[in-house]
């Protein structure tokens, strides 16, 4: 009882202050600075001396517009003229027959008022257009004849919407690895059949964006790979169930990983010019007219993976890139490189492929790009 009471005492003594610290606090909360806005400025235009500069955001999962605006605006400055963006079916049409284009309009309105030109990569399978679950578990990469029109017809849509910000539609990604085609056996053939759907809606809907095939991931799987698929043995088997008629520009991912980006390719290399195999491939089918898009490329500089470079080669490789594109490769528009900022910290090797941090603070990379793009052509790692 004694004890009961002494507690009760030292709560009354404690109350007055417990008053005050909660009025305190509530006064605090009320004077506090707004979050940051995202106010649409006068249009601007990307100043830059190599119009080949491309770099691969992923604002994907970024849900503050105040950072979608920022990010976007720190690509113009460091001197990049485009950009490559996935938007996810599933995200925009979660619901069949009804389309959320919150998300996607913030990021494309805010690229045209930043002058970027946009590549928008297509992909993931919302649940209402993948087999029913209780017959084929399937994953959001699972997309087959199903599916097929009401993809086309989400396309189309898209393209018609942001036609005056797109400089292509890229359709799905890295097809040739089976994570990607919905963990399953990957399907050339399946492909091509996704794109005759597609390339008629989206021309009749909007004529003058490009429709973008492939995106094949670099591998050197063997033949009959659980994993995945050559890519360059996934390329011809497209050509020969009929692509060619239904794209106007290939999309193209090719990684550096160790080597500098003049190194020699080879057929069982993995290097920055291995892409010159795939437009031997586009050559040999009659498809040399068509430009090809980098879409992905790039080098890490994480300290510890087997795969990355140091800091200062990372830097030189990439300028030494984007010269490579400019001076050797007439056929390649943009090299786009992987990837400007993730929204989150992902704690592994994948956050040494960035230019700038989670909360917007820039790289020596990011530094070195744009003093290139200002035409300082003797910049220095």
């Amino acid at each position: 009882m004694l004890k009961t009471l002494l507690t009760r005492a030292k709560f009354r003594r404690a109350l007055p202050w417990l008053v005050r610290a909660l009025a305190l606090a509530h006064v605090l909360w009320w004077i506090a600075p707004a979050p940051p806005r995202a106010v649409m400025g006068p249009p601007q235009t990307v100043e830059t001396a190599h119009p080949v500069i491309c770099v691969h955001t992923r604002l994907t999962d970024e849900i503050e517009p105040w950072k979608i605006q920022r990010t976007l605006q720190l690509v113009r400055e460091m001197g990049a003229a485009a950009i490559v963006e996935y938007f996810p079916w599933a995200y925009i049409q979660e619901t069949e027959g009804a389309f959320d284009w919150w998300h996607a309009d913030q990021i494309m309105s805010h690229a045209a008022n930043q002058g970027l030109r946009v590549h928008a990569r297509l992909g993931m399978t919302p649940d209402w257009a993948r087999p029913d679950p209780d017959v084929l578990a399937t994953s959001t990469n699972y997309i087959d004849a199903q599916g097929y029109e009401a993809f086309a017809a989400f396309a189309a849509a898209f393209a018609a919407r942001y036609a005056d910000t797109l400089e292509g539609l890229v359709i799905w990604n890295e097809p040739n690895l089976s994570f990607e085609w919905g963990y399953r056996p990957v399907d050339p053939a399946g492909y091509v059949e996704l794109l005759k759907f597609i390339y008629p809606r989206v021309k009749a809907a909007a004529p003058g964006v490009p429709v973008l095939a492939g995106a094949l991931a670099p591998t050197l799987e063997p033949a009959g790979s659980p994993n995945g698929m050559n890519d360059l043995t996934y390329l011809e088997a497209m050509y020969k169930a009929g692509a060619a008629g239904y794209f106007d520009a290939l999309a193209v991912h090719t990684y550096g990983f160790k080597f500098p980006p003049d190194a020699e390719p080879g057929l069982d290399i993995l290097n920055f010019r291995r892409a010159e195999y795939i437009r031997d491939i586009m050559i040999r089918y009659g498809d040399g007219d068509k430009p090809v898009y980098i879409t992905e490329a790039g080098w890490n500089d994480h300290p510890r993976w087997t795969r990355a470079v140091r800091p200062g080669q990372r830097i030189a490789y990439t300028l030494q890139a984007f010269e490579w594109v400019e001076q050797e490769w007439d056929w390649a528009e943009r090299l786009c490189i992987w990837a400007f900022k993730y929204p989150e910290r992902q704690g592994n090797w994948r956050d040494y492929f960035t230019f700038v941090t989670p909360d917007l603070r820039v790289k020596p990379i990011y530094e070195a790009v744009q003093a290139y793009a200002r035409g300082w052509e003797d910049t220095e790692p």
